[in-house]
């Protein structure tokens, strides 16, 4: 049977070094639940920690009501996926399937019935008999999700299932994986740095760096409202610039530093007049038009539906440290296109752009939520 999932003020310690500290979240019975971050974030340690493989030094976790903190990890009821597959290759695709069935002392016909139904759902019943040899990535990876939620387990964990595949087929399983989890209707913790893949297949969102939790979220208001300048960095790509929040009788306005002004009507009510900000523009919140901030285009990418061009602004008007600046533009709707050199005035969409503090740690959005 499912579970929700809730961790409180949990610390994790290596020797004198903090990975985790004091991190509090709670997973909803039967929800897709992603961790998602860099390389060294803690979302693997993290998971590792609700299975029972690493210890807890604080803090405590619980599986609905009961604390599971000293629970070995066998004993826990889970199921897990890993970036190896881990089946076993002198099995057949069923055998494999059953291993944890006949652990659990199941009978023959009920471990058929068990086994056949799950073959269906992850749809490699065909492949039955088959070595995991003679089989593609994709479906290797299908018999190792198969083999973790046969046995009904309370919490299924993935570490990054995907990572070997390659993009065609990463594709093809988040969207299997994604399948098979709402019609199983298992409470799931999925670990990616994947951004695109993170917000496809997750109901939510956890966004870590160095240990702590940034802002939970649906991928939808993650992406559109981000709580800060790293998850609006991280989740896709955002342009950065520097700017200044005025207020009058008018209204409440922001101005980037070639004077273009915006008037905000959906900024939180405590803002100062005259503070430094940081303004954030996707790539596809610009939009061509005769007065706004003129940019030069870099360089120039055709990707079918759209172009992404690179673009380069006064320095001053940016904030440093970017890779790129960016514009996209919908090809479908696009009077024409430009070429390397050629100068472009963008507005950006004042319904979409995010403000920040000068810092980027704070969003100035009044719908922005950092826990959801």
């Amino acid at each position: 049977m499912s579970v929700s999932i809730s961790a409180e003020d949990i610390v994790k310690k290596y020797g004198d070094i903090t990975v985790i500290p004091h991190l509090s979240i709670q997973i909803k019975n039967g929800e897709f639940f992603t961790l998602l971050g860099p390389s060294g974030c803690g979302k693997t340690t993290l998971l590792r920690m609700i299975a029972g493989f690493n210890s807890i030094e604080g803090g405590c976790i619980r599986f609905g009501e009961q604390i599971i903190n000293e629970i070995p990890a066998h004993k826990r009821n889970i199921g897990m996926v890993f970036q190896s597959y881990a089946i076993f290759p002198h099995l057949t695709v069923r055998q494999n399937v059953e291993y944890g069935l006949k652990l659990r002392k199941f009978n023959k016909q009920e471990m058929k019935e068990k086994v056949d139904q799950i073959l269906k759902i992850v749809k490699i019943e065909e492949y039955q008999d088959r070595l995991p040899e003679r089989l593609s990535g994709g479906q290797q990876q299908r018999v190792a999700l198969a083999r973790a939620i046969v046995i009904h387990p309370s919490v299924l964990l993935m570490d990054e299932p995907l990572s070997n595949l390659d993009a065609k087929l990463r594709v093809e399983m988040r969207g299997a994986i994604r399948d098979v989890q709402k019609e199983v209707g298992i409470t799931t913790v999925y670990v990616t740095h994947d951004q695109e893949e993170a917000l496809a297949i997750s109901d939510r969102i956890a966004v870590m760096k160095e240990g702590v939790i940034e802002q939970v979220g649906t991928p939808h208001k993650i992406y559109t409202r981000p709580a800060n300048v790293f998850v609006a960095t991280f989740i896709g790509h955002s342009n950065l610039f520097k700017g200044v929040l005025t207020t009058t009788d008018e209204g409440t306005f922001v101005t980037f530093k070639n004077g273009y002004k915006i008037q905000m009507s959906n900024l939180i009510e405590h803002t100062r007049d005259k503070v430094n900000v940081t303004i954030a523009v996707r790539p596809e919140e610009f939009a061509i038009a005769k007065q706004g901030i003129t940019a030069t285009i870099k360089n120039k990418t055709f990707l079918g539906k759209y172009v992404n061009y690179e673009l380069d602004f006064a320095e001053e008007m940016l904030v440093s440290g970017q890779p790129s600046i960016e514009y996209s533009q919908d090809i479908g709707h696009a009077e024409k296109t430009y070429e390397v050199g050629e100068k472009i005035t963008l507005i950006p969409n004042k319904d979409k752009i995010n403000i920040f503090t000068d810092e980027g740690t704070e969003s100035l959005m009044k719908d922005v939520r950092t826990y959801e």
